[in-house]
């Protein structure tokens, strides 16, 4: 927006405008004519006195700050870069959110009188209605970069400021702040724009990745040395193909709009799909793939969390009552059980209950956790786990609750958030809370009855919104009646509880390999030797699928190039040892006793007997159901009984 007009001929199209309600036309750009107008129908004038700048209640200015937390996050670091470009240029680096307010400033203020360093100070807001014409208030109605030097500002007291400020936008293209350097007037620089646009397209690219981290990620350029730099295109994919987020260089290459996100697939953008993009990954992985768009050849590298995502079987349906993009139906292999633990999650994803999972150590606590999170409201929110079990009861109250500078010694310099409230906005899940002290029971249980947490060494409440889930592997009553976990603490985490079951119990072994199995390899088809799978179903797994999914994971990096099966040679020689120690299911009796049903009897008994009572893996030794193993006990003491 930088004009040419000196001082006084901008002096005179504003008169211009005030007498007659509109600029001259061709004396001031199009956008500056609109953005002075916008100004005056808000009630300003050029020289009238300035109100007192309004800054925002601490409290509210708390509630903006931790609305912003994401943003605030990835943006200090860039600014701390920008700053380090204009330090000599007496300028300040500002941070303002999507209604102008200031939120976080970096630099030199002496250049600038008292009432000014007021203006730039936190919870100013920068608004058009408020300051008129500038900068970080332009930019928000432009949706653009914006440049205001000297005079272009509608109020003559800001006309001693340069001002360039550049928008950031998220990965679904909502405005979410403005990025600005304000300086002297006297030392503006033509670059300062450019530079501006740059580090906002910086913080961009952090929130992108940040955002999408459960998606597939395809990192953009049209050459493949581009891919990584700032003017990198990012585009994040749903496992089912669809085009779920995407920084602006990538919406530029792709030819999309903001509209499009969610409702157009990959395909349709670029020649490739899911599948061939996660088999180049495993074949290639950190090789750029050359793909080609309506525009032409470009270069993609993807980036993906293998453990997230999944291929699922196709003998493997979703559940009918859940829909397709559920988190928690891509996890459901078959068990009926663990069905019925997702089906009573789905009915208070909605709702303020703390959610408490209990199960063996490995039957998947904090993936099922993830998938709640994922399948429900909060799920564009961050998901904050913590291990309680795993924190040194000396650090553990620094990690939850944070500390400011210099509470303690060692502690960071700039302080820390804490993982409350690093969730703010989405889920805090705690596992093994069983195993956190009774003093932080305590301070836990104020933070979910006052909604707000304080920060060691700090006198201040900051308030957090987030959906509780807690996991262990305990029993808390038991805990609880010896005086090891408080009572009260108990019942305001334990909104509904939901047990998984162990891996031996669960009646999906077969669909839960084959999901497995699909997920490390993902580019072959694998499978196991018939005999090495009856084997592994009838294993006790006392590390439940944590530990399963690490034998298969290790058989698979142990297959040749052309090999598709696993057999015994495949597998850790600790676990065949313990396979070896286990019988095999027991044949069937001596076809020379002449009563079919002692018969059935004495192979029932030898069966429950083998595996030690379960009767869940005695009827898959059978190759019947447990409901038929049942039924057959049931005859078999009302024959004892007449």
């Amino acid at each position: 927006m930088r004009t040419s007009l000196p001082t006084p001929a901008l002096r005179q199209a504003r008169a211009h405008l005030l007498s007659h309600g509109q600029c001259l036309p061709g004396l001031v750009s199009e956008s500056l004519a609109r953005s002075w107008q916008r100004s005056l129908a808000a009630g300003l004038t050029p020289t009238a006195r300035v109100a007192p700048i309004d800054h925002f209640h601490s409290n509210t200015l708390r509630h903006t700050l931790a609305a912003n937390h994401a943003l605030l996050a990835h943006s200090r670091p860039v600014m701390e870069y920008l700053f380090e470009q204009v330090r000599d240029s007496q300028s300040v680096v500002a941070l303002a959110d999507r209604k102008g307010v200031l939120m976080h400033t970096l630099g030199s203020v002496d250049f600038l009188g008292r009432a000014e360093r007021v203006a730039l100070a936190c919870g100013a807001s920068w608004h058009e209605n408020d300051r008129g014409t500038n900068a970080i208030g332009t930019a928000l109605v432009e949706a653009s970069p914006v440049e205001i030097h000297g005079s272009e500002h509608f109020l003559e007291r800001n006309g001693f400021l340069t001002c360039a400020a550049a928008p950031i936008v998220s990965a679904t293209g909502e405005l979410l702040g403005i990025l600005d350097v304000s300086g002297d007037q006297r030392g503006g620089h033509p670059h300062t724009l450019g530079l501006v646009s740059t580090a906002a397209r910086m913080i961009e690219n952090r929130l992108v990745v940040a955002e999408c981290r459960r998606s597939i990620r395809l990192h953009l350029h049209a050459q493949p040395e581009g891919i990584g730099t700032v003017a990198e295109g990012i585009v994040a994919v749903s496992e089912d193909g669809w085009v779920v987020g995407a920084n602006r260089a990538a919406m530029a290459c792709l030819g999309l709009v903001a509209s499009d996100l969610g409702a157009i697939r990959l395909e349709q953008v670029l020649d490739c799909n899911t599948e061939r993009l996660l088999s180049h990954q495993v074949r290639r992985p950190g090789q750029a793939l050359p793909l080609r768009t309506h525009k032409g050849e470009i270069y993609a590298q993807v980036s993906v969390d293998a453990a997230l995502v999944r291929t699922v079987p196709k003998a493997v349906s979703a559940p009918a009552s859940a829909d397709v993009g559920d988190a928690l139906a891509r996890l459901d292999s078959g068990d009926a059980r663990w069905r019925a633990a997702a089906d009573k999650a789905r009915k208070v994803l909605d709702k303020p209950i703390a959610i408490l999972i209990q199960g063996e150590s490995g039957v998947g606590k904090e993936l099922f956790a993830r998938a709640i999170h994922d399948s429900g409201p909060r799920k564009a929110g961050p998901f904050v786990a913590v291990n309680c079990a795993a924190l040194p009861e000396n650090l553990i109250e620094a990690e939850l609750f944070g500390y400011v500078a210099g509470a303690f010694s060692g502690a960071r310099k700039e302080g820390s958030a804490g993982r409350l409230r690093e969730a703010h906005g989405g889920t805090l899940f705690l596992d093994e809370i069983g195993d956190m002290p009774l003093g932080l029971q305590t301070r836990l249980l104020r933070v979910l009855q006052e909604r707000s947490v304080t920060p060691i060494g700090s006198g201040k409440a900051l308030p957090v919104d987030f959906s509780l889930v807690c996991a262990t592997h305990a029993k808390l009553r038991q805990a609880m009646e010896e005086g090891r976990f408080r009572s009260d603490l108990y019942y305001r985490i334990n909104g509904l509880t939901l047990v998984l079951p162990p891996l031996r119990e669960r009646t999906d072994f077969e669909a839960l390999t084959q999901q497995l199995l699909a997920s490390f390899q993902p580019q072959r088809p694998v499978f196991l030797a018939s005999e090495v799978f009856a084997r592994l179903s009838r294993h006790a797994w006392p590390g439940n699928i944590r530990q399963y999914a690490s034998v298969l994971r290790t058989a698979c990096a142990m297959l040749g190039p052309d090999e598709s099966c696993i057999q015994w040679g495949h597998l850790c020689e600790d676990l065949l040892e313990e396979l070896q120690a286990v019988p095999d299911a027991p044949a069937a009796p001596s076809t020379s006793s002449h009563n079919l049903q002692a018969l059935s009897q004495s192979t029932i008994a030898a069966a429950l007997e083998v595996n030690r009572g379960n009767v869940t893996r005695a009827a898959k030794s059978l190759g019947i159901s447990r409901q038929t193993l049942y039924r057959k006990l049931d005859e078999a003491r009302s024959r004892r009984t007449h």
